[in-house]
């Protein structure tokens, strides 16, 4: 095998490794009947979300385009859509590992041993050995889980007629754990294949 075949094996092997590390999204939907797969819908912000701020915007953007991709139109400013989907999303953390970030971050070890040399002007010799350890791994990154709950109700009567969670989870400070890049993977794991099947939990790579 020639040098550049080794090279491109060696390469191919991380970035395969990496892709199949890519986080899975969980799912859950209900809805009875044959909910609607038409109409304009406005998304709006559900009561009692736990974490209202800007970033709202970044979830509501992800959910309207993907409920475009279904068949559904955006309504216009000031205009009475046809549906209102209600989002709320949160984000939660927890420990990955022991926490070390207490270790003491240097150790220094010594140790010697001087004795007597026989030659023919006679002497003596020494030795010193030093052994340095540095603890360099501190506090591990948590894993951050987010969660994306949609809700579809008819706005003449505010009947729910579909509602879906979303789940995934990643380390802390990874691509995958940015607001920008859940919220599109949640809203796209979520809504595609609208509206589903009702009750079943999937996973969605």
């Amino acid at each position: 095998m020639s040098k550049r075949l080794l090279f491109l094996a060696a390469i191919a092997l991380p970035l395969g490794a990496c892709a199949t590390a890519a986080p899975r999204v969980e799912v859950t939907r209900f809805h009875t009947g044959n909910p609607a797969q038409s109409g304009t819908v406005a998304v709006e912000e559900m009561p009692g979300n736990p974490d209202i701020s800007l970033e709202f915007r970044t979830y509501a953007a992800a959910v309207s385009q993907e409920f475009q991709r279904v068949g559904f139109t955006a309504a216009g400013d000031g205009a009475q859509s046809d549906y209102v989907a209600l989002v709320s999303f949160s984000r939660t953390f927890r420990p990955s590992g022991p926490d070390r970030s207490s270790d003491k971050p240097v150790s220094v070890g010594m140790s010697g041993g001087i004795g007597s040399g026989g030659g023919r002007r006679g002497g003596t010799f020494g030795g010193l050995g030093l052994g340095v350890g540095i603890n360099l791994s501190g506090k591990p990154k948590d894993i951050v889980t987010t969660e994306l709950h949609v809700q579809l109700r008819r706005r003449s009567d505010s009947t729910a007629i579909w509602e879906g969670r979303a789940s995934t989870q990643a380390k802390q400070g990874s691509p995958a754990a940015q607001p920008a890049a859940a919220a599109q993977k949640l809203a796209a794991s979520l809504i595609g294949g609208y509206p589903g099947e009702s009750g079943r939990t999937i996973m969605v790579k």
